[in-house]
């Protein structure tokens, strides 16, 4: 058996960042079911820096972890981890109260004329709509550079990253979660859940109440588009009720349908029908015909009832600590979520940059489901 202060439970981006904070002054083993880690919704993000986006919670973290993006820690990226992009959002006429609502909830939401739209992203057609909102602040993140610098900095600190460990049974013995995996057994005091859509799942084999937790799968497609089109300058672009958007990306389009559907957990893949609906509302919206794909993929987005995140020691659960239900907005809050449980795991309090964003510990407290 193997032994450590703290156990976490998948190795995604909520895991690894929590583990390159708490290894500093703790032993930390974290354990992956996989055969590499952030296999599943981290791997398969088209991560955008969205402060705008989601609920209080998320946004509180999102603006806290703006200066852990623009500013890493000395050698945790070779290369920058955000670069700028803008998001436009079209408004076809029978979206205007999605628009409203948007202007509502975004602090730094401006409507812009729809030629404008059209300048920033070239495709969109001249009659799909006539208004526009921009929100300048938002960036594209480098998923797998932020991901690899968390677990490296883990490593580097001494904690170890152990894959193709699935938990196969959770106990709690003598003050210690006794987890055991075809790697071995392995034994902490205390007990990370960040297992993302299997969230739920460690929790039951633990013993632990769950939370409710809903996997929602979300498809991706890779749209090839003209040789000549200078794609990489263009902006993200969706419209205003969320029901497809489009990223540029490597020299090609991300589309998606921006769809939720909710799901067990489970290596997700691209529905076709939903992928097909998605994409007819994408051509709708530009002059771009879709002929054939480069690529899809799926990925889960999982959401507790109220949509905040989950980060705190269990009530009932002696050293069970949550972190999970980001809700796909796992990538843009890491850097300040993992942080902050790293601080909870210890007993201190929320980091004062995060409090200043105006998030509050009771919105994602395990508590509020008591």
């Amino acid at each position: 058996m193997m032994t450590a202060d703290i156990i976490v439970i998948g190795a995604g981006i909520a895991g690894a960042s929590v583990a390159a904070h708490l290894a500093r002054d703790r032993k930390v083993v974290v354990l992956e079911m996989e055969e590499r880690p952030g296999y599943h919704s981290t791997g398969r993000s088209a991560a955008t820096y969205e402060p705008n986006y989601g609920p209080p919670s998320i946004r509180a973290l999102t603006r806290a972890s703006r200066g852990f993006f623009e500013t890493p820690p000395q050698g945790f990226a070779a290369a920058p981890l955000v670069s700028p992009r803008e998001t436009i959002f079209v408004v076809p006429d029978h979206q205007r109260e999605h628009a409203e609502s948007l202007l509502k909830t975004g602090l730094d939401f401006a409507e812009i004329p729809y030629a404008e739209a059209r300048r920033k992203f070239p495709p969109l057609r001249e009659t799909y709509a006539s208004l526009a909102m921009l929100d300048a602040t938002t960036a594209d993140i480098d998923v797998d550079l932020l991901h690899q610098g968390f677990l490296r900095m883990a490593k580097t600190q001494g904690g170890e990253i152990i894959c193709r460990a699935p938990a196969e049974t959770i106990a709690r013995r003598e003050g210690a979660w006794h987890v055991a995996t075809p790697q071995g057994t392995f034994s902490a005091p205390v007990l990370i859940n960040a297992a993302g859509a299997w969230g739920d799942v460690i929790a039951g084999l633990a013993g632990v109440q769950p939370k409710g937790l809903q996997p929602k799968r979300r498809s991706m497609a890779v749209v090839p588009v003209p040789p000549d089109a200078n794609v990489m300058a263009w902006s993200f672009v969706g419209d205003a009720g969320e029901t497809w958007y489009a990223k540029p990306s490597g020299g090609r389009l991300l589309v998606s349908p921006a769809e939720a559907e909710p799901v067990e957990p489970h290596d997700a893949y691209a529905d076709d029908m939903t992928l097909a609906e998605g994409l007819a509302r994408f051509e709708e919206a530009v002059d771009i015909e879709v002929t054939r794909l480069e690529g899809s993929w799926g990925g889960l987005r999982s959401f507790v009832p109220d949509g905040n995140p989950v980060c705190g020691f269990d009530g009932e659960a002696e050293g069970f600590f949550w972190l999970i239900g980001q809700g796909g907005y796992g990538i843009q809050t890491s850097p300040a979520l993992g942080e902050l449980a790293a601080a909870l795991v210890r007993g201190a309090g929320m980091p004062g940059y995060i409090e200043r964003e105006g998030l509050k510990l009771q919105d994602i407290s395990p508590a509020r489901f008591n």
